[in-house]
């Protein structure tokens, strides 16, 4: 039997107001998500000065490290907040989630910016840096959950995959904003300035960022279902409904997570890194190659997304993700065999194009593998996880298996093993595209 088209499906009824309402929805979602990534960045970009200012050791690669841990605890509180966040969107509606998401980002952004240094208050200031960043980890495990759901839901049928891209494309964009912001604080301000309080002014661009926020998603509207009778409503426990009648479902999103999570923390950051340290490229290569490939994420998504509305979910995803499969060997054989500024650059733009395209549909397949009573849960699950364990220990893995096989090619043989598993479980998955959602 042929799927159903949308040539006479009705639209939700938010989408039948204005053009201004509906692009205050999308701003509204992808909020949160682009205030996520652009502390990731700047907090990266001022790994040193946090490091020498919150940990009292004297090997400055030791600060480094303890800056970098500080960090990375983040993700193990991601998978908690997707659980906790995901159940009371289903339960409570993706609304309310969400400003509690965007609070939440908010107090930690706040907690960095006004954080006393190791010399004003002693162990209590890493303290403090760590509770924040288990904070903002928390809100951002929620936050796709219910915000890509969200977009989902009050697209209309034929763009749902187009609206749910904004998601992952507000992450460019925020990449982008933070590499620039933190290329213009160096460039103006002393060493001096910089280590005294010139570090804790992007975090309070942050955290200005969010009255606005606040203001779009307080303020929009989140339609019922068309037949409010006939919608099943939120179990109790969501997570045991998923886990027990949805299963191949969480697999297979978790395929998905793991191919575009992997490439998406070696295209987008660790390349940069891998140029400056394993290369010997200038330093400047590295914010540059960040600002590149975040703008083409903020630019290619939505066409990706669009596309998928148009070609199928399924085979635009497996399309580009054997694509970048196939490019990602040849592109760090060509860095090493020709490590200069113009390879990494065009390596970048290329892998990126082909890595914005595929996840321009990732948000809406996450969303649609799971019913409306049980989708935020089921998406925040996935993407979480996904996240926490091959985006946040990325770096991790591909520095092991340097270390393990002595070869520099082993980023990209971490992104081709992915890859399979990603690959392997989109043949799994049933196109839904061109069916109605619920």
């Amino acid at each position: 039997m042929n799927a159903p088209t949308f040539a006479s499906a009705p639209a939700n009824p938010s989408m039948q107001t204005s053009r201004a309402a509906r692009t205050r929805l999308v701003l509204a979602a992808a909020v949160g998500n682009a205030l996520e990534f652009y502390d990731f960045i700047v907090y990266a970009f001022f790994a040193l000065t946090i490091g020498k200012l919150f940990f009292p050791v004297d090997d400055p690669v030791g600060q480094l490290l303890l800056a970098v841990a500080s960090f990375g605890v983040g993700f193990f509180t991601r998978p908690i907040g997707g659980l906790l966040i995901g159940m009371y969107a289903d339960r409570a509606g993706r609304k309310k989630a969400m400003l509690l998401t965007l609070g939440l980002m908010a107090l930690g952004t706040a907690m960095i910016a006004v954080a006393p240094t190791y010399a004003q208050a002693g162990i209590a200031a890493p303290i403090i840096l760590v509770i924040a960043r288990l904070i903002q980890g928390f809100s951002a495990g929620g936050e796709v959950g219910a915000s890509t759901t969200l977009l989902l839901e009050q697209a209309p049928a034929n763009r749902r995959g187009f609206y749910a891209s904004w998601q992952f494309s507000s992450q460019g964009l925020s990449a982008l904003a933070g590499a620039l912001t933190g290329v213009a604080l160096t460039a103006t301000l002393t060493t001096a300035q910089l280590e005294s309080w010139g570090w804790r002014v992007p975090f309070f661009i942050g955290t200005a960022i969010v009255p606005v926020g606040w203001w779009l998603r307080r303020t929009m509207e989140e339609a019922p279902p068309q037949n409010v009778a006939a919608a099943p409503k939120a179990p109790k426990i969501p997570l045991v409904t998923v886990l027990r009648e949805h299963g191949r479902a969480v697999l297979n999103g978790l395929g998905l997570t793991i191919g575009g999570t992997s490439a998406h923390f070696i295209i987008v950051f660790y390349l940069s890194i891998y140029g400056v340290k394993t290369l010997g490229l200038p330093s400047w290569t590295s914010m540059l190659s960040g600002c590149v490939s975040g703008a083409i994420l903020f630019i290619v998504a939505p066409i990706g997304g669009y596309l998928s509305d148009r070609i199928g979910r399924n085979k635009l995803a497996q399309t580009t993700r054997i694509l970048l499969m196939l490019a990602i060997w040849p592109a760090f054989a060509l860095l090493n065999k020709s490590p200069n500024a113009t390879t990494l650059l065009a390596v970048v733009t290329v892998l990126s194009i082909v890595h914005s395209l595929n996840v321009g549909p990732t948000g809406a397949m996450l969303g649609e593998l799971f019913p409306r009573s049980v989708r935020a849960t089921g998406a925040a699950i996935v993407y979480s996880i996904g996240v926490a364990i091959f985006g946040g220990f990325a770096q991790f893995f591909v520095t092991s298996l340097i270390v393990i096989t002595k070869s520099v090619m082993a980023p990209a043989w971490y992104v081709i093993g992915c890859g399979v598993l990603s690959v392997i479980a989109v043949a799994c998955m049933r196109e839904r595209s061109q069916e109605m959602l619920d």
